[in-house]
């Protein structure tokens, strides 16, 4: 059976440690056989948080306040591997805690994959009007529904995900528009922009998807003014972060029609509370954050480990290498 892969953007910054660090590698906050098995693979050893410890895996997303505890409390640490491609959560800690001789490694790409996968669905669910027939209770035999074939798709971001998502759609002959920070082309892509021309593409656009990291330039990168630039008969998608997003805006916008509809992986607030507008919106279709699951993402994070602990060793460089002052 075929597996995942990871999906980098060429570019993307690759990092050697000068000389090898035979340290231990704590594994926090709790320990995991299948990533500790991955450090083994790679030559590592593992063992509990020490003074001796110079590598540092981080597994949890929802304790990354700890973080800056662990870091604090031991600045000997060299290297700090996260668990997710969005650092988000992760910010503050990092930037109260830069320093020199410090490497932090994301899982950036790793699960480009089966994300670009769940954005397709949602594309396609969307524009086949699949969350109004999920509702629906009885026949309803009017016409309704649009074809991906041949239509534009606006994807915000250039990482990993973009990158999968555009070589999936190429059976649908649609053409895609990159929308990033550089203007350095992505392979695919009819034209790459900068972000300034976003508000030139929306109006342009069928299929909008946002795949872009949360930063302090991001949130709310889609409000109101970007919503009505899009077309009435255009989809929204975001398997990102919620907060690129205004959720009021977007609760607005598919009650008047502004847009044809929206289909979430992500939302803000997350959890989305019961009985907010969105769950009853006909127009908007909402998994709760399951573009990828653990069954998934499991193998691919201990492959990234396990790059990465052969780095720390000296054995290559490493992948995923977050820019901390830009936020992803």
């Amino acid at each position: 059976m075929a597996q995942h892969r990871a999906v980098l953007a060429p570019e993307a910054a690759t990092v050697r440690m000068p000389g090898a660090r035979p340290a231990p590698i704590a594994i926090l906050p709790e320990g995991s056989a299948v990533f500790a098995a991955a450090v083994v693979e790679a030559g590592g050893e593992v063992a509990p948080l020490s003074e001796r410890t110079r590598g540092l895996i981080w597994l949890s997303y929802a304790r990354a306040g700890e973080l800056g505890d662990v870091l604090a409390a031991h600045p000997q640490l060299d290297w700090v591997q996260l668990p997710w491609a969005g650092i988000d959560a992760f910010s503050d800690v990092l930037t109260a805690h830069r320093r020199p001789g410090l490497l932090v490694t994301s899982a950036k790409g790793a699960f480009a994959q089966p994300v670009a996968e769940h954005a397709l669905a949602l594309a396609l669910a969307s524009l086949r009007v699949l969350p109004e027939r999920a509702r629906a209770r009885s026949w309803n035999a009017v016409p309704s529904g649009e074809s991906l074939y041949g239509r534009t798709v606006l994807i915000i971001g250039a990482g990993g995900i973009a990158r999968e998502l555009i070589r999936l759609l190429a059976p649908f002959g649609t053409e895609n528009v990159v929308v990033r920070r550089s203007a350095e082309p992505v392979p695919g892509a009819a034209r790459t922009v900068t972000t300034p021309a976003l508000r030139d593409e929306l109006p342009l656009a069928d299929v909008v998807v946002v795949a872009a990291a949360l930063t302090g330039d991001t949130r709310h990168l889609l409000g109101a003014a970007e919503l009505g630039l899009m077309k009435k008969t255009a989809h929204l998608v975001n398997i990102a972060r919620g907060p690129l997003v205004d959720t009021d805006a977007l609760v607005a916008a598919l009650r008047s029609g502004t847009i044809a509809g929206a289909a979430l992986d992500v939302t803000d607030p997350e959890p989305l509370p019961q009985g907010h507008p969105l769950w009853t919106e006909p127009r908007c279709l909402i998994t709760p954050h399951m573009a990828d699951t653990p069954e998934m993402t499991a193998p691919l994070l201990a492959e990234r480990i396990r790059l990465n602990v052969a780095a720390f060793l000296g054995n290559g460089p490493f992948i995923g290498v977050v820019d901390t002052e830009s936020g992803y």
